[in-house]
Parts: C-alpha cells; structure tokens; sequence
C-alpha cells in the first residue's frame, strides 16, 4: 500500500501543473494561457512493486470566464523513466521524504497504464488521494468484455482536444487490441456508452463545494472511436 507522507514538495504539484497545462493540446485556455488552480479531488493506485507513485488528480482552473476541471494522471519516479520523452515529463520536484522525485504525466506511464486497466477488471483497488492504506469507495472500475484485459505494456500515446488515447499491448495477443481513453477534461454526469468495454468513475468536486458523479476513462477496442 503507498504511504502518503506529511511532508512538503518543491515545487508543488499545483505549481508544476500551471507551468504544464498551456502546453497540452486539451487545455481550453490556450497555449497564452495562465492558469489559476486549485485541487477538485482525484485518487490513488499503488503500483505492486511499491516503487512508483500513481495518483489520478483533478483540479480546476478559474482563469477564464467557466471553471473547467481537468484530470491529471500522475506518476512519481526516483529516477528518469527510460524511454520517455519530454512529453511524458511534466517536472521534477523535491520531496521532503524521498528527495528529487519526476513526476510524469501517467498517460506515458506503462506502470499507470497497467493498474488503471487492472481497475477496470476488478484487479487494483482504487485509494484514498491523502490517506494511507484507505481505500476508497467512490471510484468504481467495470469491465464488460468477455475477457479481463491484462496490460503489458504501451504502444501509442495520442493526445487531442478529446482527451489522450494510449494504445494498449495486452496479454492476451489473439484479443482485439485496446485503446484506453483518459478524460481530460471532466465534467459532471458525463457516463460511459454502449462500446465502451470497460470504464472508472468517481466523483468530482464542483466550485460551489458539492460534488457530482463523473468519467474518468475508457477502454474500446482500438479504432471503435475517441472518448
């Protein structure tokens, strides 16, 4: 299980996120954009072999006329994740435990890939985002296909205003391949449909302190559409 420390990290997430989210095709308030953040909930996974840091964070920029919520995948890395560009690294930051700690946009992430498929087939169970070994009910994963999909690696990661499709390596090579689609941008109510075969939803925190119901991924037969 991962240990939340009570500790402090430079820069902080927040801080690395307004320097990042111009940058990505699904940011809404353009590449000049500056954004004003503030955290809107999330969750954890713990990877298996307790060494890499997984947590799904939403937040909510306020710059522009709307609030718009986003979800961030993160990943945190004692060391560089081999073979991942600069667009897999969102910045590095000191950890008041751990020390130097790169934090990735999970999307790039096989470890990420891996456990949030696992989720969708009742294989990892999702984790409160601030306290140790909690885990926590409101994120629900569900699989419909007629085999649980055991992932094994990434073969494409697309990113567009709809959000980032990762191409899947499965276990399972005679199945169909997989794309898994990661919302970006998050809105209440928003529900998986018929051809998706599996999906994760949990709640959202909305600006007016309540929360509401949401989408947070996908998992399609590769080429059946974007999310």
């Amino acid at each position: 299980m991962a240990v939340i420390h009570r500790t402090t990290l430079t820069p902080t997430k927040l801080e690395l996120l307004t320097a990042w989210l111009p940058a990505q095709p699904w940011y809404l308030g353009g590449a000049d954009g500056k954004p004003e953040l503030a955290k809107a909930g999330g969750f954890r996974l713990d990877d298996p072999t307790g060494a890499v840091g997984i947590e799904f964070m939403l937040v909510t920029d306020v710059c522009g006329a709307e609030p718009v919520t986003y979800q961030v995948p993160f990943t945190y890395r004692a060391q560089p994740l081999e073979g991942a560009g600069d667009a897999a690294l969102i910045g590095t930051t000191e950890h008041g435990v751990l020390g130097r700690r790169w934090a990735y946009d999970g999307a790039h992430d096989p470890v990420l890939v891996a456990q949030l498929v696992a989720l969708m087939a009742g294989a990892a169970v999702p984790q409160e985002q601030s306290v140790s070994n909690t885990p926590d009910p409101t994120v629900e994963g569900h699989f419909t296909g007629p085999e649980h999909p055991v992932a094994t690696g990434i073969e494409t990661v697309t990113g567009g205003p709809g959000g980032t499709a990762v191409r899947v390596r499965t276990a399972n090579t005679a199945g169909p391949g997989l794309t898994l689609h990661i919302n970006r941008v998050v809105r209440p109510g928003r529900a998986a449909t018929g051809q998706d075969l599996g999906h994760v939803t949990g709640n959202m925190l909305l600006p007016d302190g309540t929360s509401a119901r949401t989408l947070f991924a996908v998992v399609r037969e590769t080429g059946s559409g974007q999310a």
